[in-house]
């Protein structure tokens, strides 16, 4: 029986990103199913006491720029030609994440699909909702309706439940995925990954 994986998803994050597409392929050879569950990294880090590398490990000789050539080598590896750093980074990744939340199954794969390239190819606007729904329309969602939905307060309170939730089984960062109760994080885990999934 084809096996599970859980990715921990938020857009603001780069390892996301850099992730998403060759653990695409994985999920492909291994046959196994994706599920994309959206979370709110600043929520995360808050309730863990986590930060990102640059700031935990600044003042760590050394570490931040060792930590930016293994970044490079996965680039490298994985051929992330058009990938570069959005100018608004960090960005509030909310209204992202809601409307993660207001779709399901393929249409949420296929929202992770649209938007990752616009932010993190394209460096579309993050504060300029009609340049992000423009992007929307033109893969064929509902950009109006989207983006209303992400002022719901049912989708609001369900990323602040689907991140505490989270944290409460022990994820502190993206990218962070589970097979069945088996947590893994970072994008350097693919390689275990796909060999939980592939036994």
């Amino acid at each position: 029986m084809p096996k599970t994986l859980e990715f921990l998803f938020d857009f603001v994050s780069p390892n996301g990103y850099l992730a998403w597409y060759p653990l695409k392929e994985i999920v492909a050879r291994t046959g196994a199913t994706l599920e994309v569950t959206p979370v709110f990294l600043g929520g995360m880090h808050k309730l863990t006491g986590n930060a990102p590398p640059m700031i935990r490990d600044k003042d760590v000789k050394g570490k931040v720029e060792y930590g930016m050539l293994e970044i490079q080598r996965f680039i490298a590896k994985h051929g992330f030609t058009k990938y570069k750093l959005h100018p608004q980074f960090p960005f509030n990744s909310v209204m992202f994440q809601r409307m993660l939340l207001a779709v399901e199954g393929a249409e949420r794969v296929k929202l992770v699909d649209t938007l990752l390239p616009a932010i993190w190819e394209e460096s579309t606007p993050i504060d300029d909702p009609a340049a992000i729904g423009a992007v929307l329309a033109n893969a064929g969602f509902d950009a109006e309706a989207l983006l209303a939905k992400t002022q719901d307060p049912a989708i609001k309170q369900q990323l602040v439940d689907s991140t505490q939730g989270a944290v409460d089984r022990g994820a502190f960062g993206i990218p962070t995925f589970f097979i069945g109760h088996e947590m893994f994080f970072g994008k350097e885990r693919l390689a275990q990954i796909e060999e939980e999934l592939a036994g």
